[in-house]
């Protein structure tokens, strides 16, 4: 294990069908130390929340198997059932979802959830009170949060409700929680500033102390994802030249399996690029 910062590697860089030991092993060969669990909107990835004793008995002995820890649950699956969302139904399985992740977060051993920061997404009409909503329901979950005494932190997105820190702070500042920040991703980050011609760097620094982990993920203008490492324009040295300073040290490299026979070697790729850029970041601020 390195103790300098650990880097982790998304679930959904592998394919799906993988049994758990041989993804963890995978991540591991692949000069990861950790991964980055998923739990989105589909039905396959929601229905982990019901996982039974014995179902999660089998990942934790996963985990000690290849010694490598399922660090940090994505909980992307709030897209589609959002904090503020229009329908109450919906709202109240935002909660249920959120009550159920923290639980199955605690039996991993996990660290970190991060939460999608949309109010509402799939809404077909506007709706006037969908911040009302989110801003109630974050503080329930929040609450939640503090009772499992699991971190959660926002993703900065990739729709002008919170593409921003300094927009995920105004929530973070609003419920004051401990358990309650922003774990931002540094593509997202990179896009919101040629949109608004603004320095990622002096984004991360309004977080200042807030800030739990990182995804690094590529991108460019208009696109946000299936890219490898080493293309696109993410300003990575830019978060890194806050995030290291602020004391950041789990970082998560953010990409999708799709399909490639190469699909190994990308995410080798990916540890070696990503952690060049935090070892270098390290040494200047050291």
């Amino acid at each position: 294990m390195r103790t300098e910062y650990q880097l982790g590697l998304y679930e959904k860089a592998t394919p799906q069908d993988l049994p758990w030991e041989e993804r963890l092993q995978i991540a591991r060969e692949c000069g990861f130390d950790y991964l980055e669990i998923s739990v989105d909107e589909s039905d396959a990835r929601q229905a982990r929340l019901d996982w039974t004793p014995a179902e999660r008995a089998e990942i934790v002995q996963a985990m000690r198997n290849t010694g490598v820890p399922l660090g940090s649950m994505c909980l992307s699956g709030h897209r589609k059932w959002p904090f503020g969302a229009k329908d109450p139904g919906k709202r109240a399985y935002s909660l249920t979802m959120m009550d159920k992740a923290l639980e199955l977060a605690c039996d991993l051993g996990l660290h970190i959830i991060q939460l999608a920061g949309y109010d509402a997404y799939y809404e077909e009409d506007a709706w006037d009170e969908s911040e009302k909503y989110f801003s109630e329901n974050l503080a329930k979950a929040a609450e939640m949060a503090a009772k499992a005494g699991v971190v959660m932190g926002f993703e900065t997105m990739e729709t002008p409700f919170m593409d921003t820190v300094e927009k995920a702070m105004h929530y973070v500042d609003q419920v004051n929680s401990p358990f309650l920040g922003v774990y931002p991703d540094a593509g997202n980050l990179t896009n919101a500033s040629l949109l608004y011609g603004t320095s990622v760097a002096d984004d991360i620094a309004t977080g200042a102390g807030h800030i739990f982990a990182a995804h690094m993920k590529a991108t460019r203008a208009g696109h946000y994802r299936d890219m490898l490492f080493g293309e696109g324009t993410t300003d990575y040295d830019g978060a890194l030249s806050q995030l290291i300073p602020q004391g950041v040290r789990r970082y998560v490299c953010e990409m999708w399996y799709l399909g490639s026979d190469s699909w190994k070697q990308d995410v080798a790729h990916a540890s070696a690029f990503v952690r060049e850029k935090i070892d270098i970041a390290l040494g200047k601020f050291a």
